[in-house]
């Protein structure tokens, strides 16, 4: 089994990761979080990093049809500078830690990111280039754990968006940092047989999950769609701060 997993350890992500791709699919955000805190209560949550890089790949590959009339390049491409040259530093911080510190930092960071989200902090008008270079650079760096759209996710709550620009921009940014990340992970160490087996494996729950939010997203309420990714991703970051701290 990938990464020492047992039995019971496997049915358990199998479950997160359908879960994340219902989120994904619905939300546009949250995939990586889940499946990172989720994973990280019965291993190294390092250990899927590369594995939600991958799986990423695949799947915006599948949602690119649907949402490619609806992203907003020129927020990516402001967005882009940011987060490319911060990478680096993100993961090589990311491929030192070991379980219990890589643990608590996830699980830190995604909640603050979800309290600025529950907050419903709204700017009256959209920002500007740099506002949008300064979030890359913070982008960027949580990319390292592979939370890179957890940032921009509360940058762009915060402005008038409508959901399906939301939606579909945050998916096509993932992508773009993904196809940066994943040979700087490889160079790092940290994509491994492991990985590419646990992605294999995985890879078909996620993407019923993505084909399942996906359908949901057409009949979502544009204020309600993204309230079940913020609980979700709430309850598994302190179910994380807790298991860490234990």
């Amino acid at each position: 089994m990938p990464f020492e997993l047992s039995i019971l350890s496997l049915g358990w992500i199998a479950l997160v990761t359908t879960l994340a791709g219902v989120i994904r699919g619905y939300s546009g955000f949250g995939f990586a979080a889940i499946i990172l805190l989720g994973s990280g209560l019965v291993t190294n949550p390092v250990n899927f990093v590369p594995v939600v890089v991958i799986a990423d790949l695949f799947l915006t590959t599948g949602q690119a049809r649907s949402i490619r009339k609806e992203i907003d390049w020129r927020r990516i491409l402001w967005l882009a500078p940011g987060a490319l040259l911060a990478m680096p530093v993100g993961i090589a911080a990311v491929a030192q830690m070991g379980d219990d510190t890589a643990r608590l930092t996830i699980s830190l960071l995604v909640l603050a990111v979800t309290a600025l989200l529950w907050t419903g902090w709204r700017t009256s008008t959209p920002l500007g280039a740099p506002a949008h270079v300064a979030t890359g650079v913070v982008s960027g760096i949580a990319q390292g754990a592979s939370l890179g759209g957890l940032p921009v996710a509360a940058f762009f709550a915060a402005q008038p968006f409508p959901a399906q620009t939301f939606r579909a921009t945050i998916i096509a940014f993932f992508f773009l940092i993904d196809l940066v990340a994943l040979p700087l992970m490889t160079r790092a160490g940290l994509v491994s047989l492991d990985t590419v087996v646990a992605t294999a494996i995985f890879l078909p729950f996620m993407a019923l999950g993505v084909w399942y939010g996906s359908q949901r997203f057409r009949a979502a309420a544009p204020e309600d769609f993204r309230r079940y990714a913020l609980l979700l991703l709430t309850v598994l970051a302190l179910a994380g701060v807790v298991r860490s701290i234990a």
